[in-house]
């Protein structure tokens, strides 16, 4: 979702599963685009290597500011941004650390979708236009599946 959406790479944090990185892998070389997913342990020393980096720091929260009165802020910064996705209960270093605590609502919802909703947000829309070329393609139809291969 994340690559669709605009996104250039991830980093897991937590417990590692190898599956994951490989499925990632797989899917960005048969759908193609260039996508990168990653693994860090010390998720803490990321977010602050990245800081000294001069890049910005978003942390998509529940109990942040709403993201349709901070957004273009962020997007006029015109600087390298790290979003962060935290599930369960977030350390209280990551709102302290991010440059931007941001809400898509103030309700309970799922983190993917808060993520989608941001790269929305700040793409303006445009990510939904992107093409990828890769060794499948699907092409659009009003009914049925139409996928295509460019393997022979």
């Amino acid at each position: 979702m994340s690559r669709a959406f605009g996104a250039k790479k991830i980093t897991l944090s937590g417990e590692r599963d190898d599956d994951v990185l490989a499925s990632v892998g797989k899917l960005v070389s048969n759908w193609g685009g260039s996508f990168g997913i990653g693994y860090e342990e010390n998720w803490l020393e990321k977010i602050e290597e990245f800081k000294k980096k001069k890049g910005i720091v978003v942390h998509l929260t529940m109990y942040g500011e709403p993201v349709q009165k901070q957004i273009t802020k962020i997007r006029k910064m015109k600087k390298n941004i790290m979003v962060v996705v935290g599930a369960g209960k977030v350390p209280t270093i990551v709102y302290q650390l991010s440059d931007f605590n941001i809400a898509v609502t103030n309700q309970p919802h799922s983190e993917v979708a808060a993520l989608a909703i941001f790269l929305h947000e700040f793409f303006e829309g445009k990510e939904l236009d992107k093409t990828f070329k890769g060794k499948l393609m699907i092409v659009p139809k009003k009914m049925g599946k139409c996928v295509v291969s460019s393997e022979k």
